[in-house]
């Protein structure tokens, strides 16, 4: 299985791609896509989509994890972060990506232990997770983060959906 997880955002998309084989997870690929701020947002998001494109057909997900909207102090900001994440999931579903969303807060104390948790700390704990020596950007490492929760999260899925099924 690959996962794909996504720290959207209008001007830098972090990735995090992993496989998971028996339970172990695998990093494939990380990083970041930068855009142009000076540039129209409507233009961004058409380079947003292109890049989610180019990473789906290059990794080919059957998952995809990505953040959940989150109100900060600027409503302009979370706007063209929900713009971004319209984007982000309309590639996933064309690609026929299964698309799975978590608060940052969830992720985090998943992965650390401490829903507070600073980025480096997120940081430290993936590149020690995933066995990868050097992680420069806090982006990508969140991105990462986002794929390997939800990697975490998939027997908690199988149990839920079968409970569905047997509740019909």
């Amino acid at each position: 299985m690959i996962i794909l997880g996504i720290d959207p955002g209008s001007r830098f998309l972090g990735y995090g791609v992993i496989s998971v084989q028996a339970g172990q997870m695998k990093a494939l690929d990380y990083g970041v896509l930068k855009f142009d701020g000076e540039i129209p947002l409507s233009e961004r998001l058409q380079s947003i989509g292109q890049g989610m494109r180019e990473l789906l057909t290059q990794f080919k997900p059957t998952h995809v994890s990505l953040e959940k909207i989150f109100l900060g102090k600027n409503a302009d900001s979370a706007f063209k972060l929900g713009h971004a994440r319209g984007v982000i999931i309309y590639e996933s579903l064309l690609a026929k990506a299964e698309v799975f969303e978590y608060a940052t807060r969830v992720v985090k104390k998943g992965i650390t232990g401490n829903g507070g948790a600073e980025k480096e700390h997120v940081r430290l704990v993936i590149r020690n997770m995933l066995e990868i020596g050097a992680l420069k950007s806090l982006d990508a490492s969140d991105a990462l983060a986002m794929a390997c929760f939800h990697a975490s999260q998939l027997r908690v899925i199988a149990v839920k959906k079968q409970l569905d099924r047997s509740a019909m």
